[in-house]
C-alpha cells in the first residue's frame, strides 16, 4: 500500500511540485518579461488609437475602438500583475534555493502560495495578450509608417488645418491689439531677419490672426510664401513648396529637376531665390521644436528686415528658435513671441457667433427670441473661436426655434461628442493629445478626474501623478521636480492653463479649458481611464474601469468590478457610513484615495466611525491618502498596514494625534497636518527616513536629526531650550527648502547660531522674539521668501537684507520691528516683487530712494497706526501694480483720496489701489477710538467694507 502511494506521488504529485518550484524560481524573470512586453504593447495601443481616430467611416471607427479597448484591458491586467508582484515581493523576498527533499519543496511552496498564484496569472495574461495582439492585427492590420513622416494625419485633418486660411476678412472678429503688435513687428523693427511666433491653444485663432496680418503686409515685401507645416512633413517637401510659391509669384518656371533635388540642392536654390530680397514667409501649424533647425539655413538673412512668421500651439517651438538664434548670433533679440492667451470678449464672441449662425440673414443679426439662448451657448464656448464658429455654423442650418436651440444648449456636451458636424473641434484638440508622450497623456487625462472648470492645486495634482506611477525617476531630480517638468510641458503645449502663480513664478493652480475637459472625458471614456459616478450618471461602463470620481452616494456602486480600480476622488460632501463601508469592504489595488473637501458636515459630527476607517488597512497598495478639510477626528491603528503610503494629508481636520503605528510606514514622504502632537510622534518619526515634508510638528524632538531627506519643516511651540536640538537636526538636512518656526510663548527667543547648512533654503518664516536679525539670513543666496513677525527688532532690518540676490517677498509684521523709520536705499531689493508691512505700532515714516525696490509689483500696508502719510518715494516705483491698504489711519486714507488728497499724485501711476476697512475699525473710527490689533496673526478675520480707488 505504501509503495502504491509513493508510486502515485512520484507519477502525479512530484511533477506538479517540480513545476511549481520552477515557476517560483523563474517568477522574477517572468515579471521582467511582461514588463518589457507591456511597453511594446502600449506602443501597439498607441498606433491603433491613432488609426481609429483617423478612420472616416463611423462604423469601422467604432469597431476599431471597441477592439482597442480589449487591447487596453489586457494591458491593465499586465499592470495589475506587475503591481501585485512588487507588493508581495517586498514582503516575501524571492528565495531561489533548491529544495533537496520533497517535504522541503512542499513547505517552500506553502510559504509562497501568493507568488505561485501570480505565476499562474502571468501564464494566463501572456496567452491573453498574444491572442488579442494577433486578433487585432488580423482584423485591422496597422499600416506601415512612412519614412520621414512626423506624425499621423488624414485628409479630414488636413482640411481642418486649411479652413482657417480661407476665412474672409469680414468674418474675422476681435484681435485688434494682437493685429497691431504683429503688423508692427513684421514691418518695422530691426534690420536683421526676425522670427515671430504666435503661440496659443488649439482653436484660439492663431492661424486666422496670422493669415490676416500676413495678407495685409506681404505687399511690403519683395516675395512671400505661406507654408502649412503640421505634424507630418519632410524638409524637402517644405523647401519645394517654398520654391513653387516664390517662382509662381514672379511668374517664373521653377527648376526642371526640383522634384529630384536633394536637401542641400533645395536649400541652395531657396537661398538663391531670396538673396538680396526682403521677404516674409509664414509657416503655419508648427509642431516639432527642431523645425527651425530644418529650415534656418535656407531662409537667408539679407539684413533688410526679412521676417519669418510661425504659428504653433507649443511654446517650446518658440523657445527653440530663441536658443538656436542665440547659439548662432549670440543674441536673443531676433525672436518675438506673442502668446494668444486673452480670450475674445463676450461681445466679440457674440458677434462672431452671429456672423456664423445667422450668415444667411441679410444683416446677420440675432433674432430677439434667440438672443438669451445664443448668449448662453456662446458662454459655454469660453472664448474659443473654433468652438464658436463650428457651433454657429451648425445652428445656421437649423430652424430658428427657441425650444430646439435650448435643447441643443442643454445637450451641448453630448452634441460635441456625437454630432459629426462638430467633430472638427474634438479632432483638432485631440491632435495635441496624440502628440504627447505616453506618460503625459495619462497626466492630461487625470484632469478628467476633476469637475469642469475646477482649479487644481499643482501640489495636489503632482503628488497624485507620482502615486499613480505616471512619473519616472530621473538622475539628479526628485520625483516632484520631474512631475513639475511634465506639468510645464502640458502648459507649454497650451493644453493646461495656469490660474495662479506662487511668488517665485512656479505654477500654483491650474485648470483646463472646458472644451479640452470635454475632449479629455471622451478619451477617458474610450480608454477606461476614469469614470464619473454621480446622481444623474449613465449606467457604468462595461469592462475595466481604472479610476472613479464620486459625486453621489448610491447603491449602484456595488455592481462595479473593483479589483482593477486605481484611484477614487470624492466630491460629495456627505457620505454615509454604509456607503463608505461598501467601498472599503473589498481589497482594491487603490493607489490614490482623496476625500479632500468631502465629508464636510457640522463640526460636532464624526460621520466616519473608526471601525469603518479601520478597513483602510486592506488597501495595501495605497500611496496617497487625503482627508484634507474633512470632519474626521482620528486615524485608526490599521494605518500602519499601509506600508506603501507616501502622502498622508490630514490638514483642516480634527486629527492631531497620529497613531504610533505610523512608524511602520517606512516609505512615507509627506506628513501634512495642522499640528501633529508630540506624544504621538516622539518615538516613531525617526524610523521614517524617507520623510521630506512635515506640517506642522507640535514640538522639537531629537528624532528630527534622523530625517535627512526633509525638504519642508514647520515647527510650532518652539522653546528656547530646543535651540541646540533643532540646530543640530537642521544641520543634517542638506535638502531643506522651507522652514517655519513659531514660538510657543511670547517670552521665548529664537537665537540660532550661524546656520551654514541652510544654503538650499528658499522660504523662511520666523515668528517669535529675536535678539537681533540673525547674521546668517543675509547669506541665504537662494532665499525667495522671508517672513518675520513678533521679532521686536530695534534696528532697521532693511540694511542687512537689501543685497539679498533672489529675495522676492518680505513680510514684516506683528511687532517684528519696533523702530519708527524704515529706509529703502537706492539699489536695494532689486528683485523684490511683493512687500508686506502690518501691525507695526511705532512705525511713522517710510522712505524709498529712487532706484530702490526696482521690481516691486505689490505693496501691502495694514494697521500701522502712526503712519499717516504714504511712503515717501512711492512715486518712483514704476512697476507697482497693486497698493493694498487695510485699517490705516483716516488721515492716511484722506491724503491719497482721488478727490483732493494732497498725496494722490504720488500713487496716480498705480493701476490698482485698494482700501479696506474692517467693521471693527469703522466702528472705532465712528466713536473716535483706535482699534486694537488682533492678539495673534491667526485671529479670525472680521467683516470688511471695501473701497476701490481708481
Amino acid at each position: 500500500m505504501a509503495e502504491t502511494v509513493v508510486s502515485l506521488a512520484r507519477e502525479h504529485l512530484l511533477p506538479k511540485i517540480v513545476e511549481a518550484v520552477k515557476m517560483l524560481r523563474d517568477l522574477p524573470k517572468e515579471v521582467a518579461d511582461i514588463t518589457e512586453e507591456l511597453e511594446s504593447f502600449q506602443d501597439l495601443i498607441n498606433d491603433a488609437d491613432q488609426v481609429a481616430e483617423a478612420e472616416e467611416d463611423d462604423g469601422r471607427r467604432h469597431r476599431i475602438k471597441k477592439r482597442v479597448m480589449r487591447l487596453r484591458e489586457a494591458a491593465f491586467r499586465m499592470e495589475d500583475i506587475i503591481d501585485e508582484f512588487s507588493i508581495h515581493d517586498e514582503n516575501n523576498p524571492h528565495d531561489p534555493r533548491c529544495a533537496a527533499l520533497l517535504c522541503e519543496a512542499v513547505e517552500f511552496i506553502k510559504t509562497r502560495i501568493l507568488q505561485l498564484q501570480i505565476a499562474y496569472k502571468i501564464q494566463d495574461v501572456k496567452s491573453l495578450v498574444c491572442a488579442e495582439r494577433d486578433g487585432f492585427q488580423k482584423q485591422f492590420p496597422l499600416p506601415t509608417k512612412p519614412s520621414g513622416s512626423r506624425g499621423n494625419q488624414n485628409v479630414t485633418w488636413h482640411k481642418l488645418r486649411m479652413d482657417p486660411l480661407f476665412i474672409e476678412q469680414d468674418e474675422v472678429v476681435g484681435f485688434e491689439s494682437p493685429r497691431r503688435t504683429l503688423k508692427n513687428w513684421l514691418i518695422e523693427g530691426r534690420e536683421e531677419r526676425t522670427v515671430i511666433s504666435v503661440v496659443g491653444l488649439a482653436g484660439v485663432g492663431k492661424t486666422t490672426l496670422a493669415k490676416q496680418v500676413f495678407d495685409n503686409v506681404h505687399n511690403h515685401f519683395e516675395c512671400h510664401a505661406l507654408i502649412t507645416v503640421s505634424q507630418s512633413y519632410t524638409v524637402e517637401g517644405l523647401l519645394r513648396d517654398m520654391l513653387h510659391q516664390f517662382c509662381k509669384e514672379k511668374m517664373e518656371n521653377h527648376p526642371a529637376d526640383v522634384s529630384t533635388m536633394d536637401r542641400r540642392s533645395l536649400i541652395e536654390e531657396v537661398r538663391k531665390q531670396l538673396r538680396n530680397k526682403r521677404y516674409v514667409v509664414m509657416f503655419d501649424d508648427v509642431w516639432n521644436e527642431k523645425f527651425w533647425d530644418d529650415v534656418e539655413s535656407a531662409v537667408i538673412d539679407n539684413k533688410n528686415k526679412s521676417r519669418i512668421l510661425i504659428t504653433t500651439r507649443y511654446e517650446k517651438v518658440a523657445d527653440f528658435c530663441k536658443k538656436s538664434s542665440f547659439i548662432v548670433c549670440q543674441k536673443s533679440s531676433f525672436i518675438e513671441v506673442h502668446k494668444l492667451e486673452e480670450p475674445l470678449s463676450e461681445e466679440e464672441c457674440f458677434r462672431l457667433f452671429c456672423n456664423k449662425a445667422f450668415k444667411y440673414s441679410s444683416d446677420r443679426h440675432c433674432p430677439k427670441e434667440l438672443k438669451d439662448i445664443s448668449i448662453e451657448i456662446v458662454r459655454k464656448c469660453k472664448g474659443l473661436p473654433l468652438a464658436i464658429m463650428a457651433i454657429g455654423g451648425l445652428l445656421s442650418q437649423k430652424d430658428f426655434c427657441a425650444d430646439k436651440w435650448i435643447l441643443f444648449s442643454q445637450n451641448l456636451s453630448l452634441e460635441l461628442e456625437r454630432n459629426s458636424e462638430l467633430n472638427s473641434i474634438a479632432k483638432i484638440l485631440s491632435l495635441s493629445y496624440y502628440d504627447l508622450p505616453y506618460n503625459l497623456r495619462s497626466c492630461l487625462l487625470y484632469f478628467g478626474m476633476y469637475p469642469e472648470d475646477y482649479e487644481v492645486k499643482s501640489s495636489r495634482l503632482i503628488t497624485q501623478w507620482i502615486a499613480e506611477g505616471f512619473v519616472k525617476r530621473e538622475t539628479g531630480k526628485t520625483l516632484e521636480e520631474v512631475a513639475q517638468q511634465g506639468l510645464s510641458g502640458l502648459i507649454r503645449r497650451s493644453l493646461v492653463q495656469v490660474s495662479s502663480f506662487s511668488i517665485d513664478g512656479k505654477v500654483k493652480g491650474c485648470r483646463v479649458h472646458d472644451l479640452i475637459h470635454n475632449m479629455i472625458l471622451g478619451k477617458a471614456k474610450e480608454t477606461g481611464f476614469c469614470q464619473l459616478f454621480g446622481e444623474h450618471n449613465e449606467s457604468m461602463l462595461s469592462g475595466i474601469i481604472r479610476r472613479l470620481t464620486i459625486t453621489a452616494d448610491s447603491n449602484d456602486l456595488v455592481g462595479i468590478e473593483r479589483s482593477h480600480i486605481r484611484s477614487i476622488l470624492f466630491f460629495k460632501e456627505e457620505l454615509t457610513e454604509q456607503f463608505l463601508g461598501r467601498i472599503f469592504a473589498k481589497c482594491m489595488p487603490l493607489r490614490v484615495l482623496d476625500f479632500e473637501d468631502a465629508l464636510s458636515v457640522p463640526y460636532f459630527k464624526n460621520v466616519v466611525p473608526l471601525y469603518v476607517l479601520d478597513a483602510l488597512g486592506n488597501l495595501i497598495h495605497l500611496k496617497y491618502l487625503s482627508f484634507r478639510n474633512s470632519c474626521i477626528g482620528s486615524l485608526p491603528k490599521s494605518i500602519g498596514k499601509l506600508k506603501n503610503l507616501e502622502i498622508l494629508d490630514v490638514r483642516g481636520t480634527r486629527v492631531f494625534e497620529i497613531p504610533k503605528e505610523i512608524s511602520k510606514i517606512r516609505k512615507l514622504r509627506c506628513l501634512l497636518g495642522d499640528k501633529i502632537s508630540f506624544v504621538a510622534t516622539k518615538e516613531c518619526l525617526g524610523s521614517i527616513t524617507f520623510l521630506e515634508k512635515i506640517r506642522v510638528l507640535g514640538v522639537v524632538i531629537r528624532e528630527l536629526g534622523k530625517l535627512k531627506q526633509l525638504r519642508n519643516l514647520r515647527i510650532t511651540n518652539f522653546r528656547t531650550e530646543h535651540t541646540k536640538t533643532l540646530c543640530s537636526s537642521i544641520h543634517e538636512m542638506q535638502f531643506l527648502k522651507v522652514l517655519h518656526i513659531h514660538v510657543g510663548h511670547e517670552n521665548e527667543v529664537i537665537d540660532f547660531p550661524l546656520m551654514s547648512s541652510l544654503s538650499t533654503l528658499r522660504k523662511l518664516f520666523l515668528s517669535g522674539k529675536l535678539k537681533m536679525l540673525p547674521n546668517w539670513i543675509p547669506q541665504l543666496q537662494n532665499l525667495v521668501k522671508l517672513s518675520l513677525n513678533k521679532s521686536e527688532l530695534t534696528n532697521d532690518p532693511l540694511e542687512s537684507l537689501k543685497g539679498m540676490p533672489n529675495l522676492l517677498f518680505i513680510s514684516i509684521s506683528y511687532g517684528a520691528y519696533v523702530g519708527e523709520t524704515l529706509y529703502f536705499e537706492d539699489g536695494g531689493f532689486r528683485k523684490l516683487k511683493e512687500l508686506e508691512l502690518k501691525y507695526l505700532n511705532n512705525l511713522n515714516c517710510i522712505f524709498i530712494e529712487r532706484g530702490a525696490l526696482h521690481s516691486l509689483k505689490k505693496l501691502g500696508l495694514k494697521k500701522i497706526p502712526k503712519l499717516r502719510k504714504v511712503p515717501s518715494g512711492i512715486e518712483h516705483l514704476e512697476k507697482l501694480q497693486v497698493l493694498k491698504i487695510k485699517d490705516m489711519p483716516i488721515e492716511f486714507d484722506q491724503s491719497i483720496a482721488s478727490d483732493g488728497g494732497q498725496d494722490h499724485w504720488m500713487i496716480r501711476h498705480v493701476p490698482r489701489v485698494q482700501i479696506e476697512v474692517s467693521f471693527f475699525e469703522s466702528v472705532a473710527r465712528a466713536v473716535g477710538m483706535e482699534a486694537s490689533p488682533p492678539t495673534s496673526p491667526f485671529s479670525k478675520r472680521s467683516t470688511r467694507i471695501q473701497i476701490q480707488i481708481s
